[in-house]
């Protein structure tokens, strides 16, 4: 590869980083090419040298924030068994995550916008879940079910941490949850 295909790479690469950590923190209805391409360094006239539309970056950025949010969940889940379990639930029902949109799961950061978006998007985000739905079946393997009720619960427990106005009352949501789904986990253990 050229220098120059390589700077239109790596330029291209910055653009859709930008965009995505946008829409995780702030939703998608939210990118706009110029800030995003102040943000990467280049002009708002060079955006299309990247992409044929905004729809195409939003389509490309959502799928970057899926796969980058759910890093941490799958460097967990590597370590297998009740261990990997425990440090996803903990992990993902931080006060961190919640206060971290731009770095976090896109799968609890969009579930609002996805379904007014792109179906590239809607495609995007399906594959995550579905992805996160087998990751946490492996590790859930003594109950089918376990893995649809406990992705709903992490979700749900972060969207709903994320949207209310008293810290009390999300710290509580966020440690409520991860004690409950502890205390499922633990008696589906010992059945």
């Amino acid at each position: 590869m050229g220098s120059s295909q390589a700077d239109k790479a790596a330029s291209h690469e910055r653009i859709v980083r930008a965009a995505a950590r946008c829409i995780r923190r702030d939703g998608i209805d939210t990118v706009s090419v110029a800030d995003l391409m102040r943000q990467a360094g280049l002009t708002h006239g060079g955006f299309y040298r990247h992409f044929d539309s905004r729809d195409d970056l939003v389509a490309e950025a959502v799928d970057a924030a899926l796969t980058d949010g759910s890093a941490r969940v799958r460097a967990a889940a590597a370590t297998g068994g009740t261990a990997a379990l425990t440090t996803i639930i903990n992990g993902y029902l931080s006060g961190l995550h919640r206060d971290k949109p731009e770095t976090g799961c896109a799968v609890a950061a969009l579930p609002i916008d996805i379904p007014r978006s792109d179906p590239r998007a809607r495609a995007a985000y399906s594959r995550q879940v579905r992805s996160y739905l087998e990751l946490l079946a492996d590790l859930t393997p003594e109950r089918d079910d376990d893995a649809h009720l406990i992705l709903a619960a992490l979700v749900g427990a972060l969207v709903l941490a994320r949207a209310v106005d008293d810290g009390e009352l999300s710290d509580e949501i966020l440690d409520r949850t991860a004690q409950a789904l502890h205390s499922h986990s633990d008696t589906v253990r010992h059945d």
